[in-house]
């Protein structure tokens, strides 16, 4: 801000708008709801400011120079945007609101958590437009500064602590095959466990370790992994196509009859989801009826 506009009362520009509109200083007083002599004094303080006499005595009123002609329309805009800038946020209505929501997320936060709340969203907002993109660690803090990332759907355990965060459900583990896997018709005991040939995901692509592997090391056991695959996507398609098992997270292939799904051997440690924001957009109230749809849908 330059020093101008730190020197300057900005009630004297409200005070300039009105004399230049009523052109009269007992109209513009009643306008402004103010006792005349204060608005006389007013006008005495810009003239002085612009250095011109902004107002003339003429047969009818007063007259504005051509110095306070050319602030007329610049003047008005300026104080109609500050306005606005300044009036109270209006009720979010989600029947007409068109914006574009970006959510970032992995396919698993996406499949579970944003899959679901499409139909309650566009039946509330139908004009609503929704940009799912990649979970990106590395960059989730700074893009929901900039803005370009609205919420995040992540695991708690990295959560940045940037960011507000919201619970959503804890998830567990379960042993998942192909319907009919014929090697999956009961529980299997760990060392069957161990013998079957698993896949997993590995989101950092490449990996044949991982939690299922650290809680059998606890045991001196190892399982063979076939399959080390980037997406959750590709594992549910490889799953039905072959015989291989994976320790899948329960939600994406509960009630699924696609699959065969029974309880491990062993107790493998779960997450939690949580929701993501940053402090930029907490009290919106726009941002804070979407989260509000998420945690209803997530529940």
């Amino acid at each position: 801000m330059n020093n101008t506009l730190r020197t300057l009362d900005l009630n004297l520009l409200v005070t300039l708008q009105a004399l230049l509109d009523e052109q009269n200083v007992t109209r513009a007083a009643q306008r402004l709801h103010l006792a005349q002599p204060t608005v006389s004094v007013q006008l005495a303080r810009l003239r002085a400011r612009f250095n011109d006499p902004l107002l003339l005595p003429g047969p009818r009123g007063m007259r504005p120079t051509a110095r306070a002609e050319s602030l007329r329309a610049p003047l008005a805009e300026a104080l109609a945007l500050l306005e606005r800038a300044v009036a109270p946020l209006q009720p979010f209505d989600p029947a007409v609101d068109a914006r574009v929501w970006r959510v970032m997320a992995s396919d698993y936060g996406a499949s579970t958590v944003l899959l679901p709340l499409l139909p309650r969203l566009y039946a509330a907002s139908p004009a609503a437009r929704v940009a799912i993109t990649g979970l990106a660690p590395a960059q989730m803090v700074a893009q929901c500064e900039r803005g370009d990332v609205d919420l995040v759907v992540h695991i708690t355990a990295d959560a940045p602590p940037q960011l507000h965060h919201r619970p959503l459900f804890t998830e567990r583990y379960v042993l998942a095959g192909r319907a009919g896997h014929p090697k999956l018709r009961r529980r299997p005991s760990l060392a069957r466990f161990c013998a079957l040939d698993h896949a997993l995901v590995s989101p950092d692509g490449g990996g044949f370790h991982g939690v299922t592997d650290v809680a059998l090391a606890q045991h001196g056991l190892r399982r063979n992994v076939a399959l080390s695959v980037p997406h959750f996507l590709f594992l549910r398609n490889a799953l039905v196509r072959t015989d291989l098992v994976a320790m899948l997270p329960e939600r994406l292939v509960r009630g699924d009859p696609a699959f065969r799904v029974v309880e491990p051997p062993l107790e493998i440690a779960g997450f939690e989801m949580v929701l993501l924001w940053h402090e930029r957009v907490h009290r919106d109230p726009a941002h804070r009826w979407l989260r509000e749809q998420i945690a209803l849908q997530a529940g």
